[in-house]
């Protein structure tokens, strides 16, 4: 009640001060460095800085690695062996005439080097199944890098166009704020003349206010949204101001749904994952097969070695003193195998192996119907909100207009607080759910184009 009692001068002094501190906000917003991004750019510097799309390419590059050759079993394996040695002998020999005949600290010394390969000529096709096998395992590290990339674009451009969906309700805001100036300013007037009570300016100051902390708040959704945007491009200095390009969120209205579901089952990039899980299911089943045919290899060696003797040997082929001994060897030979019986095993391998095979067809199948099912469910609601766009549109026309008939009411007198206040909050209202509803047909949009395979297209 303390408020009826206040003075002109305290009522402007309030004024004022309420004024002051919008305006130390906006310009302390608006001030600091900025730099100004586009969708474009968001994009590519998500691509190339963003930490999961790095880890994925590393993923990617580990299974190009793999798809080798010789980690498939075609190539030989040639091992080498080599060894250098000695012996110190000392040595007591007591003969039948009772005396010793002694050899001290007498140096033998040994050498010896191999060289050995292996081949394996045939193991039941194991190893060109092995070979296809790192090569779909080498196409399954390029889809997870696709889809981490696709995922992180539906998330860079998401994240903008809430940025620009903050922005605009930020706009509308200020435009409330400015709309309860212009009656505050109105009822300051009527008060000075004596037209109007002190109650009418306290209630637009109290309303004014009001609007002036909602626009505060939504500086800092403005701030949340503008930080994540900085995490997903992995910009070093969060701190950064940024400034977007677009002002506002187009979409585009002219989806079809039958090209959509077509692009789907050839380019979408969960289903491709999928039938690659069943692809590799199928050849282990075959690698497993495998072990039940012969196998055949291939192998060959040579062998040098040398004997050095500190005091010289007896040579078995009389007595000849022998100083040092050379010995060269090669050898080859095919080995021809096959596993009998391994206690079962193989056959329980088979049958478990057959049987996620069957596993993996019905989660292809699944995950088929799921993405089916998502993509009619979002472009249900895609069409919706593109009508929802156009009735918002006609609404916010209708609400625009009611509003300069209400002030213009409300400056002649003819109009209540109470009543301006409720067409100013329809107005705004109505801003709102255009800027709401067009960012939902965005995310349509956007969820549409990366079922369909299509989210690349934004790069």
């Amino acid at each position: 009640m303390n408020l009826l009692f206040l003075t002109k001068s305290n009522l402007l002094q309030i004024l004022r001060r309420s004024i002051s501190v919008l305006l130390i906000l906006f310009i302390s917003y608006s001030a600091k460095t900025q730099e100004i991004y586009d969708l474009s750019r968001c994009v590519v510097l998500g691509l190339e800085r963003n930490f999961s799309i790095k880890v994925a390419r590393n993923n990617e590059q580990i299974a190009n690695n793999n798809f080798t050759k010789g980690n498939a079993g075609f190539l030989p394996t040639v091992t080498s062996t080599n060894r250098f040695g000695g012996t110190v002998n000392s040595t007591t020999q007591n003969l039948n005439d009772n005396s010793q005949n002694n050899t001290q600290g007498i140096y033998n010394t040994t050498g010896s080097a191999a060289l050995n390969a292996n081949l394996t000529l045939f193991n039941g096709f194991n190893v060109h199944t092995t070979w296809q096998k790192l090569n779909e395992l080498k196409q399954m590290g390029e889809l997870n890098t696709q889809m981490s990339m696709e995922n992180l674009l539906s998330q860079i451009i998401a994240e903008y166009y809430y940025y620009i969906e903050q922005l605009n309700f930020f706009k509308n805001m200020e435009y409330a704020v400015s709309l309860s100036k212009e009656r505050v300013r109105i009822d300051e007037e009527r008060y000075l003349l004596g037209a109007s009570s002190k109650l009418e300016l306290l209630q637009s100051i109290v309303y004014l206010n009001a609007d002036s902390s909602r626009l505060a708040r939504q500086n800092e959704q403005i701030l949340e949204s503008e930080v994540r945007l900085k995490k997903l491009m992995a910009l070093e200095n969060l701190e950064e101001k940024i400034v977007l390009k677009d002002t506002s969120i187009v979409f585009n209205p002219d989806l079809i749904y039958g090209e959509l579901l077509e692009s789907t089952l050839d380019l979408n990039t969960s289903m491709q994952i999928a039938s690659k899980n069943q692809r590799i299911s199928e050849l282990d089943y075959k690698i497993i097969a495998s072990r039940s045919y012969p196998y055949l290899n291939l192998s060959s060696g040579y062998n040098y070695s040398y004997r050095g003797y500190g005091t010289g040997t007896i040579s078995e082929y009389g007595a000849v003193s022998i100083n040092n001994q050379h010995t060269r060897n090669l050898d080859y030979g095919l080995t021809l195998g096959m596993d009998i019986f391994d206690g079962n095993n193989r056959r329980r391998e088979k049958g478990n192996a057959r049987i996620e095979v069957e596993n993996r067809i019905y989660i292809f199948q699944e995950v088929e119907q799921d993405i089916k099912a998502e993509l009619l469910t979002v472009y249900y609601a895609y069409e919706n909100n593109l009508r929802l766009v156009q009735m918002e549109e006609q609404n916010l026309d209708v609400a625009r207009e009611n509003l300069e008939i209400a002030l213009e009411r409300y400056r002649l007198g003819s109009l209540s607080g109470l009543e301006l206040r409720e067409v100013q909050k329809s107005l705004l209202d109505a801003e709102e759910r255009l800027i709401s509803v067009k960012f939902q047909t965005k995310l349509a949009e956007i969820t549409l184009m990366q079922i369909s395979g299509k989210i690349m297209n934004y790069v």
